[in-house]
Order: C-alpha cells, then structure tokens, then sequence
C-alpha cells in the first residue's frame, strides 16, 4: 500500500528514533513508511519475513533509515532481544508504537485456558514489555512518546471475540497507568482507537456487501477508512505539536462511536 504525500512535515521527528511493533503490513506498514518520510530512523518488528524485508528494500532506495528484525512479540525474550538489536543499530528509543495484534475472532464456548492466555500475550501483553524496554532511553533523552493501539471493537460492544476485546479493552487502563508514572520525565503516553479499517486482511477475511452496507450506515463519514488514516494521526501524536497530549484515547473511527 503506497503512502500519499504528506500533508504535514513535523521537523522534531527528524532523525528521531522509532520503534514501531507490526510494522510489515497492515496499519503498522503504514505507520512505518509515514515516519520514514518524516526523516526518523525507523525500526519496526514483525513475523512476515518477506513482507518486511520487501518494505525496507523500498523505502531504503528511497534514501530513509528503516530496519527490520524478526520476532515473536509474544516471547517477551525475543521481543527484548530485538529491540535491543534495534537500539545497538539505531539509537536510542524515544517513540514506541505499540501496533502488533491479532483480531482472530472465537466462540466463547470454545476458548480455553490456553487460549486465553495466548490472545492477552498478542493482543496486550508484549505493549507493557515493549513500554517497559524502552522507558530507559526516554528518560535519559528527557522525554518521549509511547503510543498503544487499542480498538473500537469493545466500545461498540462487539460479538465473536471477547478474549480481544478484553484485551483491548485493557490497553486504555495500561495508557492511564504508564502516562501517570511517567508523565514527570515528559514522557507522553496515548491510545489510539482505530475504527474498521481496510486492511488488506479486513477485506480478505471480514468485509462483506452486509458489512459494507452496515459501515456507510453507522459511519459519519461515508467512505472506507484505510491504513494511511490511521498513520497520520499517530505521526501526530509522536511529534512535538503534540506535546501537551497524554493519558488520552483518540478515537479514528469515521465517526461511528
């Protein structure tokens, strides 16, 4: 998915380092070319081996600093272990994009144990471990952003998944909670809200005539939202034009909450 010019430059993003989780497709892939336009150094860590490394070939040919590790975000060993690798080769961390997750959707009845436990490590778990990784280098740099990406799916109280949608759900308490701790070493800390965006994945796997009919209807905007929507608002909130935002959830929705 190719990033549109950008509307806004924000210079205090300019060789800033950025971590974003997710970061090889979807909203993360996103996320990721629009800070790298911004002139950040971008690291980003993902499973998808050839997507990722599909992605910094092109936006590497385009001069910016992007890098990619791979790793599971649900073992918190590798997921250290990569941001380190990422610290060593770009600097320290002063943006944390917390965007890796999984919406698979699940039957109540069917959930177990295991289950469970697996959906919160995906969904929310790896966000305090990545937070906690890179709080260090926040500090001693005087600040920084931590943006954690939650879902409007509990908000609308949403069926067929509830293991998410509690997890999500957690992400606004995580928000409020580290942006309170930290807010004295000007370190920010926001959610972001995305709506049903259009994915490549959502329009494989979920988008149907009846869910496109019930989208135009409950939106205030009448047009599909995509991955690009969601990564300005989040380039926005890691720059310092939003440096008095923090302990808040932004919602990105085309107006259906």
């Amino acid at each position: 998915m190719t990033t549109q010019t950008p509307v806004t430059i924000y210079p205090s993003l300019k060789d800033r380092v950025v971590l974003v989780t997710g970061g090889g497709s979807g909203i993360g892939e996103a996320i990721v070319r629009r800070f790298a336009v911004q002139g950040a150094r971008v690291g980003f860590i993902d499973l998808k081996q050839a997507e990722s490394e599909a992605l910094v070939r092109e936006l590497g040919g385009t001069g910016a600093e992007v890098r990619f590790e791979r790793a599971d975000i649900t073992d918190i060993a590798a997921l250290r272990a990569a941001i380190d690798r990422l610290r060593k080769a770009l600097g320290p961390i002063t943006v944390l994009v917390n965007n890796a997750a999984h919406d698979e959707r699940h039957k109540t009845e069917d959930v177990t144990p295991e289950y469970w436990d697996q959906r919160i490590a995906v969904n929310l778990k790896h966000k305090f471990f990545a937070a906690q990784a890179v709080i260090p280098d926040m500090k001693a740099a005087g600040g920084g952003s931590i943006i954690n990406f939650g879902s409007t799916s509990w908000m609308i109280g949403q069926g067929g998944m509830a293991a998410y949608t509690a997890a999500k759900s957690g992400i606004l308490g995580l928000t409020r909670s580290l942006a309170r701790d930290f807010g004295p070493f000007n370190i920010r800390v926001n959610a972001i809200a995305p709506g049903w965006i259009m994915t490549q994945r959502q329009i494989d796997l979920w988008l149907t005539p009846e869910g496109e009919k019930e989208l135009m209807q409950r939106q205030c905007l009448k047009r599909k939202l995509v991955p690009d929507d969601v990564a300005k608002f989040a380039v926005f909130l890691a720059s310092d034009e939003a440096g008095a935002c923090t302990n808040q959830q932004y919602i990105v929705d085309g107006g259906w909450v």
